[in-house]
This record gives structure tokens, C-alpha cells and sequence, in this order.
């Protein structure tokens, strides 16, 4: 099939899947790769290929540095110690104990290992997809983990290749490459993200910061194979650093257009990836000979199995070696947490890209077993990853009652009163600063006290609601019936905003304009609602700097500032307007 129809086919699908996904309740990953599956009975639509360099060179970099923007780097701090093991020896483990099960059934050690190397790392985009439901400590701990285990992966891939096609390996070469790819990749990512701040914050205009950071990912990634780095690792740091620094090297407007743009990018690069992987596993199982069929579904049950298990042993010696929260979770909950992080680690896109970059001539030093094989239960894996794993989580969820985190609310609501109490203590000094007259300086103190009781009426709202739900749990426990007769407390917010406009129309500006009769010193609505302007901007940089100075202190998390900052990004364009381009 021609290039334009493959993308009119792959817009489709993922527009029907779309459409269907909510009236199915099924994630649409899910869907997605349900639709492959039926398309890949189509002979000349099996035939259409998922070329692995166009994952690792296209696909990756870009999804990979979006999950990296969004997400939070305090996170990765607190939580270091359990992801670096979890991204590194949990990764060669299951690589390990996937090659000695597929040499139980058969396969050469040095395809095993290949086999092994592509199944180990839980992938980040089928994450993300999928794992939205998980509380958001476990999500981020989860997204983290797998954004960095591609680079461990990448390299055992790289060495077990070198092993089935008689390349010279020792200790110290394996060593060598190890350093290699995660100094480099790490150095690479910090490289261009220097390069990239200073060039961002000579910039002003939205569309060139936007490109700048769409070639951000791109760069880092190229750096990083020109040195025989690790570019996921590239592409994951310079994410994380862009992040940190976003605030204060972009503009408002240029991160409304980000913020509509990559999620509707990634959108679509992750609805094609899935649609291609059902259509990928199509096109296996019809190449590989029908007589090893049977073998090739065992071993990719087992492989599966195997992952599960390993995954969750590893996290219970793993958990000897943490640090004790400050709160932790009751022993029985800590289990069930740790069944629920093991069905959320999910195979997708960078297991199938290793997979099919391995080379054909490994069936000559492998004793026969093939690149196909390979694939095939590469891509089965990922295929009971998507359609039981993925299904399986919220019922998993449900059975693990984990208690429900409100630390993001919470922290939500000290930074939304933290900058608005700011901004009102700052509003006469930059009145004075900005030469504002009094009557605007008091109608904007007057909106300032409506967001502070907001922000307090929300808090106090969510803390009442959460007493009234623990009272109706009680309730039911103890089998009495509500004193208020209906069983749930009721909560109302509310918040009355009086706005003022001078209603003027066309006859009465055109006097003013003209008459020789209008006293000269009057202040004209164009002058109040400049100032007005004015006085609103400086309080918004005001609270960003407050924002970044308590994130700056780990008061609140990373997300939450990118949630803040969107609203006062959304004011202050309203305030300045959109950017027009030529």
C-alpha cells in the first residue's frame, strides 16, 4: 500500500477506535490493538511493516520527551532508590530468567538472550495509556521506571547481539559499553538541553520556542547514537531539565500552543503505534511455520509468566533495601501494592522495536532459531500485556483498596492561597510600581479577596466531603440507618463575582473623542482598563515567582506547578490576546 492511503487507513482506525472505546468501556489502547488484529486478516494490509527505525527515530523521541515535560522530578528525587534498581537489575533479571525459560523450550541461548533483552522493560507509552488509574505516587513511580529502563534494555540488546553473531566479548567491553551508554546518554540530554535553555531564552516569539523544543528531543536523541550513547536516556534528560526550566525561558502564549499541540501529537503517534502493533503480530504469526506455532504460544505463556513472577519478587527484596516512609502503608496493603505494580508493568512499542531490529543473519550462529521466532513471541507478550494486563488493572485496583493519596489536593490548595495571599500583599507596592490610580488598584484587591476565599471555600469544601464520606462508610459498617435520610452529605461551592463594565457605545465614544466640552483630566475607560492590564500581568509574575520558590523548596510537586501555571498562562493570554503570525 501507497504512504498517503497507510495514513488515511491508520486516521481511521484510530477515529473509529476513538468513537468506540467510551461505549465499549474498554481503554483505547486496547481497541486499538483489537482493530490491528481484525485488519491484519486483510492480506495486503498484513503487509504493511513497522520499521524499527522508525520507533526508535520518530515515534520514541517524541513520546519520551512528552511523558518526560509531565513528569515530576521531585517524584524521581524522593523516590531514587527504588526506581534505579527497578530500571536497571530488574531489568537484566527478567532478561536473564526470560532466556532460561525459552532455553528450556528450545531456543539457543544466544537468541534467548536477544528474546530476553526485548521483553525485560516495561514500556513507557503503554504506561502512560493504561496506568492513569493507578494513585499517582505508584504512577509516577511507575513512569519513571519506565522511561529510564529502555537504556538498560537497549544495552543488554546490544550485547547479546554481539554474542550471537560471534562478536569478541569480555568483561570489560560489556563494562565499557554500560558506561558508555549511561554517562553518555545522561551527558548527551544535559548537553542539548544547556543548548536549548540558552537559545529559549533569547526568544520570544511562540512558534520558534516550539520548534526549538520539538527538536530538543530529536537532537539529543542523534547526539547520543553519534557517541554510542543511550538516546532514550539522552531524550529522558534533556526532558526532565526543559521541564524544570520551561517557566522561565518560554512564554505564556508559547506554552498554551505546547500544551494543545503535543498531547494531540503523541495522540496520534501512540494510537498508530498500537494500531501497527496488532497488525505487527498479524503478519508474524502468518510467516512463522505452523508446526512451531504451538511451541512458539507456550513459550510466549511462559516468557509472560515469567516476567510476572520475577517482577514481583524483586520487589519484595527491593522493599528490604528502602528507606522507611514517613507514613507507611499497612503491611497487608503494601502486598496488594505490590500485585498492582506488577500488572501495571506493561510490554508495548520499544519491545517490538528491539525485536524487530534484530538482524537475520543470527539464525546462522543461533542453531536455527530465527529473528521470526523472536518477534513472534515478542509481539504475544505485548499482545497479553495489552488485552489481559491492561483490562485486568482496574479490577485489581478495585480488590487492593489502596487508600486514596490527597497529598496533589492538598498541596494543590496551599499553592493556590500561597500565591494569591502573595499577590494581594504585593498589590500596593506594584500599583505604585506600574503608576496605577487607586480605583483600579481597589477593584483588583476586590477580585484578589474573591480568589483567596475561593481557594479557602474549595479546601474546606474538599475536607468536608471527605468527613462525610468516611461518616457514611461508617454508617454502613455499623448498618445504621442516615440521620439525615439519604445517606450523603451534600456540599455546595459557590462564588459570586460582581462585574462592573462601562457601557459605552459608538455615539459616546465618538464625543468624547471630539467634543471640546469633555474635561481633559476625566480617565478614560481605555486608561482604567490599561492599567487594569498593567497592575493583573505584574501580579500574575508575581505569583509565578512564588510558585517556582515553592517548588524550588519541594513545598509542592512538580505537577501541581504545571497545573497552576496552565490557569495563569490561560489569564494572561486573555489579558495580552493571542500572537498573530504573518
Amino acid at each position: 500500500m501507497e504512504g498517503l492511503e497507510v495514513t488515511v487507513l491508520l486516521g481511521l482506525t484510530i477515529l473509529a477506535g476513538t468513537m468506540l472505546a467510551p461505549m465499549v468501556r474498554l481503554a483505547l489502547p486496547l481497541v486499538l490493538v483489537i482493530f490491528g488484529l481484525l485488519l491484519g486478516f486483510v492480506p495486503a494490509l498484513r503487509e504493511i511493516q513497522l520499521p524499527p527505525e522508525t520507533v526508535l527515530l520518530l515515534f520514541l523521541p517524541v513520546m519520551l520527551f512528552w511523558e518526560s515535560l509531565t513528569t515530576s522530578l521531585r517524584s524521581i528525587r524522593r523516590d531514587f532508590q527504588y526506581i534505579l534498581p527497578m530500571s536497571t537489575v530488574l531489568v537484566v533479571a527478567s532478561a536473564f530468567a526470560v532466556a532460561g525459560v525459552a532455553v528450556l523450550f528450545g531456543m539457543p541461548w544466544e537468541a534467548a538472550l536477544i528474546l530476553g533483552a526485548a521483553v525485560a522493560p516495561p514500556d513507557a507509552t503503554a504506561v502512560a495509556a493504561l496506568g492513569r488509574l493507578l494513585p499517582r505516587r505508584m504512577f509516577m513511580k511507575l513512569k519513571a521506571e519506565s522511561l529510564t529502563n529502555d537504556g538498560t534494555a537497549l544495552v543488554l540488546y546490544a550485547i547479546a547481539v554481539s554474542i550471537a553473531v560471534g562478536g569478541n566479548v569480555t568483561p570489560l567491553t560489556v563494562t565499557w559499553t554500560v558506561l558508555v551508554s549511561y554517562v553518555g546518554g545522561v551527558a548527551a540530554g544535559a548537553l542539548i538541553a544547556l543548548l536549548g535553555y540558552l537559545l529559549l531564552r533569547r526568544m520570544s516569539a511562540t512558534i520558534v520556542i516550539n520548534v526549538t523544543l520539538l527538536l530538543i528531543p530529536f537532537s539529543a536523541f542523534l547526539l547520543a547514537e553519534i557517541v554510542h550513547a543511550s538516546g532514550v536516556l539522552a531524550v529522558v534528560v534533556a526532558g526532565l531539565a526543559i521541564a524544570y526550566v520551561s517557566p522561565r525561558v518560554t512564554t505564556a502564549s508559547s506554552r498554551r500552543q505546547a500544551d494543545a499541540a503535543w498531547p494531540f501529537g503523541v495522540f496520534l503517534l501512540n494510537g498508530a503505534l498500537f494500531v501497527l502493533i496488532g497488525l505487527e503480530v498479524q503478519y508474524v504469526v502468518h510467516e512463522v511455520p505452523a508446526a512451531t506455532i504451538g511451541r512458539l504460544v507456550l513459550v510466549t505463556l511462559a516468557v509472560w509468566a515469567v516476567l510476572f513472577a520475577v517482577r514481583y519478587v524483586f520487589q519484595l527484596l527491593n522493599a528490604v533495601f528502602q528507606r522507611r516512609q514517613q507514613a507507611p502503608l499497612p503491611r497487608g496493603v503494601r502486598g496488594r501494592a505490590r500485585l498492582v505494580s506488577t500488572v501495571a508493568g506493561m510490554r508495548g512499542a520499544i519491545s517490538l522495536a528491539i525485536a524487530l531490529s534484530v538482524p537475520a543473519t543470527i539464525s546462522e550462529n543461533s542453531g536455527g532459531a530465527g529473528r521470526d521466532e523472536i518477534v513472534f513471541v515478542t509481539a504475544g507478550v505485548i499482545l497479553l500485556s495489552l488485552l489481559v494486563q491492561g483490562p485486568l488493572l482496574p479490577a485489581v485496583l478495585r480488590w487492593a483498596r489502596i487508600p486514596v493519596d490527597h497529598a496533589a489536593d492538598e498541596e494543590y490548595e496551599l499553592a493556590e492561597r500561597a500565591i494569591s495571599g502573595a499577590a494581594l500583599a504585593a498589590l500596593d507596592d506594584l500599583a505604585a510600581e506600574h503608576g496605577v490610580a487607586q480605583e483600579v488598584r481597589d477593584r483588583v484587591r476586590s477580585e484578589g479577596y474573591l480568589m483567596l476565599e475561593l481557594a479557602n471555600a474549595r479546601s474546606l469544601a474538599r475536607e468536608q466531603a471527605l468527613v462525610d464520606a468516611e461518616l457514611q462508610e461508617l454508617d454502613a459498617l455499623l448498618d445504621e440507618p442516615d440521620p439525615l435520610g439519604d445517606g450523603t452529605g451534600t456540599a455546595t461551592e459557590g462564588a459570586a463575582a460582581a462585574r462592573t463594565a462601562d457601557a459605552v457605545d459608538g455615539t459616546t465614544l465618538q464625543m468624547i473623542a471630539t467634543s471640546a466640552d469633555v474635561d481633559m483630566v476625566q480617565r478614560s475607560p481605555l486608561v482604567r482598563f490599561e492599567e487594569h492590564t498593567r497592575l493583573k500581568l505584574a501580579l500574575l509574575e508575581r505569583k509565578r515567582e512564588v510558585l517556582l520558590s515553592l517548588r524550588r523548596a519541594g513545598t509542592v510537586d512538580d505537577l501541581v506547578v504545571r497545573r497552576i501555571s496552565a490557569r495563569l498562562d490561560l489569564e494572561q493570554v486573555r489579558l495580552q490576546g493571542v500572537e498573530e503570525f504573518d
